[in-house]
């Protein structure tokens, strides 16, 4: 597995070995005794999975401490653009987000840790599984606007379709505000 960090702090690109041939194609993507001797996460204690059609944005959820949850994520048919937001004031890249091109053709996974929003744009009709490290915990859920004018996020969609819970969440000035 090659794993790269990516521009924001503490969150990893992961790209397992992939082995095909004429009848398709096997990868690893979790296992437990390989991450730890990486120093990679492996508490995880629940797993989501989500279908979303092309042209659907979800997000940008996250949980406060102490339910905050670090999330490994992957395509299992489709593709989405996916984005991390970082929360956490003390870091570098605080107010900065990421974009992941993801798909179920090479397997590759990002882990984005507690404290960042987190979000996907559904660019083809995909199903989208991720593994957290903390379970949902309904009274911590938060998130910000998906079309937030500071964060300015370039999601790629035309007329995205956007639940009506997603379409009022604060923006990131007002959660900053709050916090």
């Amino acid at each position: 597995m090659k794993i790269k960090q990516c521009s924001l702090r503490d969150v990893l690109i992961l790209e397992p070995s992939v082995f095909g041939d004429e009848r398709g194609h096997f990868y690893e993507s979790f296992n437990k005794n390989a991450w730890e001797s990486l120093g990679l996460p492996t508490d995880f204690v629940q797993d989501n999975q989500s279908f979303s059609k092309s042209g659907v944005i979800r997000g940008l959820h996250f949980q406060h401490a102490p339910y905050a949850q670090g999330k490994l994520v992957r395509v299992l048919s489709g593709r989405v653009i996916d984005v991390a937001v970082d929360l956490r004031e003390e870091s570098p890249t605080f107010g900065q987000y990421e974009l992941f091109d993801l798909d179920a053709v090479g397997g590759r996974m990002v882990y984005i840790p507690a404290g960042f929003a987190h979000g996907f744009a559904a660019i083809q009709d995909s199903v989208f599984y991720y593994k957290c490290t903390a379970p949902y915990h309904k009274a911590s859920e938060g998130g910000i606007l998906w079309n937030d004018p500071t964060l300015n996020i370039p999601w790629d969609v035309k007329n995205p379709i956007v639940s009506d819970k997603d379409q009022v969440l604060p923006t990131f000035d007002e959660i900053m505000r709050i916090a």
